[in-house]
């Protein structure tokens, strides 16, 4: 005997041993979705791993939390920077003047400021006319003034946030159980202190800047015969209904 297992004849004609037909008939049984072979480079290589098919599966899941947690979009416009907004947020005359007397600050000319940007911005039109057109005038000046705005607004906002922390600084002062909130060596500012001189300044900044805001909304409206009116973008319209289905059957397929 050779230890070599008797020959089996299968319905083809063809012989096999008895061993190869036990190992084949012991193969386990496909499993749908695991033993599928890879859809990519690999297709028809052999079958998926169920470890490699697990890790597929927590990737869509993560994928489809990630998609649940994106917010809408935001169809809304931004808040129009005016110029009376600026106003509101900026000091006024009597308290850039008491500003400038308690901190013993330069107080800032308003009106200068103002009249010398407003003859700024006429001097720049006359030299930009016989280059420029009327439109393309308008639309120059009205982003020349939106910068100017755009920039007191973003003075008075910093001011008013400095005003708050020197307000907070200040009050911490009252209690008496905090050692970092004492007056410092002789001779040198508090931290409080220190803060509300900067919110001083950063108050007459405002100011200044808003008066050159209010002199280049004076110039646009001598030049153009217009009020100044700011930029504001337009809304987004809402997507019809094919649209919207069309994008959830793409978020659909990942």
């Amino acid at each position: 005997m050779t230890g070599e297992a008797p020959a089996v004849q299968d319905g083809t004609g063809s012989l096999r041993s008895r061993t190869t037909a036990v190992l084949q008939g012991m193969q386990p049984a496909s499993v749908p979705g695991l033993d599928e072979p890879h859809r990519g480079g690999d297709a028809g290589i052999g079958p998926a791993t169920p470890g490699f098919c697990r890790e597929i599966r927590q990737m869509a899941a993560k994928n489809a939390q990630t998609s649940a947690r994106k917010p809408a979009r935001d169809t809304q416009a931004r808040q129009a920077i005016t110029l009376e907004l600026v106003a509101q947020l900026t000091p006024s005359a009597g308290q850039a003047e008491k500003i400038s007397t308690a901190f013993a600050l330069d107080p800032v000319d308003f009106d200068g400021v103002r009249e010398g940007t407003e003859e700024h911005v006429g001097t720049m039109a006359k030299l930009l006319e016989p280059a420029v057109n009327e439109t393309a005038m308008r639309i120059h000046l009205q982003r020349a003034v939106g910068a100017l705005v755009g920039s007191a607004h973003g003075a008075a906002t910093f001011y008013t946030a400095k005003v708050t922390a020197a307000r907070d600084l200040t009050a911490k002062l009252a209690n008496e159980d905090r050692d970092e909130d004492r007056d410092g060596v002789l001779g040198f500012d508090t931290k409080a202190a220190r803060a509300r001189e900067f919110a001083a300044q950063a108050g007459l900044a405002a100011y200044a800047l808003y008066a050159a805001a209010t002199g280049a909304v004076h110039a646009y409206a001598a030049i153009t015969g217009e009020d100044w009116k700011p930029y504001v973008a337009p809304i987004d319209q809402p997507r019809s209904v094919s649209r919207q289905a069309a994008a959830a059957e793409l978020d659909a397929l990942g």
